[in-house]
């Protein structure tokens, strides 16, 4: 073998040593990366996310600080009863003032080995405490799940809620009081409850009623799962709290590659500053379509507003 044809070979070798490296650290970096995605971050991992606001009209010396709990998707085994009883005991730790329910509370996917009955998440839920008390809406899984049209009768998931003393908001609101300072608290009902025959999906949602609910000039804190809803929230609302996208389920240097919003990553997640308009998207806390998370680990949102 001549000199030059010697050096080729070296550098051949080098080569196809090195792509072969390469790939093995690829495979074997990928196969981490999706074993901690399905197995670690959305099973193990639960974060308490805060937030701290004092939005335009607010009233002076009113400090409320507001648990909210979204997107739950209790199923066997990404959602077991023992990970929902971490999730309240960690909430009930943080002592606030109010705890809020933003929907989703069923799974509604063929993927998972036991379906866990409403009466026993709800037995679970029934265990928050907060001085204000606990308030709930509904997502859209709850009446994907029960397939219902929306004159039917109540759905299984609010009766299973209203069982154990959670009062379920559809269009409603409470005027409740921290410190002898009011303040309104508004639910909205769900926006994607149902499957419109030609025209996507339809909902029973009715913003401008529920705002017509509001007789004084307290400030007003609305619930509504799906965060779309935001575009016509207006400035008389001084905090939007909303979940529905879960983060987009991987979220990587603040951009969710799939999200479900017709906004794509502009609702993604987090707390949005419009027009002086406050939104906060909660991240939720299990899964839904497909069992991983990553860079958007389940979350327990604190927002302590004043």
């Amino acid at each position: 073998m001549d000199f030059l044809t010697a050096n080729v070979y070296c550098i051949a070798m080098i080569s196809r040593r090195t792509f072969l490296t390469s790939l093995s650290s690829f495979v074997v970096g990928s196969m981490v990366l999706g074993g901690y995605a399905f197995g670690i971050e959305p099973v193990y991992r639960l974060r308490v996310q805060r937030y701290a606001l004092t939005p335009p009209g607010w009233t002076p010396g009113l400090k409320l600080r507001i648990a909210a709990l979204s997107d739950i998707h209790a199923n066997e085994p990404f959602m077991p009863l023992p990970r929902i009883r971490e999730i309240v005991d960690a909430t009930n730790a943080l002592q606030p003032d109010l705890i809020v329910l933003l929907g989703d509370y069923v799974f509604g996917h063929k993927l998972q080995l036991r379906k866990i009955a409403n009466a026993e998440w709800a037995a679970e839920f029934a265990r928050l405490r907060a001085p204000l008390g606990v308030h709930a809406i509904l997502g859209n899984h709850e009446w994907w799940e029960d397939r219902k049209d929306p004159r039917a009768g109540a759905l299984a998931a609010r009766t299973a809620l209203e069982a154990v003393g959670i009062p379920v908001m559809e269009n409603d609101a409470v005027r409740l009081a921290k410190d002898g300072r009011p303040f309104w608290l508004l639910g909205l009902g769900d926006q994607l409850s149902f499957q419109m025959q030609r025209h996507g999906y339809g909902g029973v949602d009715d913003l401008p009623a529920t705002l017509a609910r509001v007789t004084d000039d307290a400030p007003v804190v609305l619930l509504a799962h799906e965060p779309d809803i935001f575009v016509d929230v207006p400035s008389r609302v001084a905090l939007t709290l909303s979940g529905h996208t879960h983060g987009g389920q991987i979220r990587l240097f603040g951009w969710s590659p799939v999200t479900p919003s017709i906004y794509g990553n502009r609702f993604a997640y987090g707390h949005v500053v419009e027009g002086g308009r406050n939104l906060i998207v909660s991240g939720g806390l299990g899964t839904s379509q497909v069992p991983v998370r990553l860079g958007v680990p389940p979350e327990i949102v604190l927002a302590e507003l004043g």
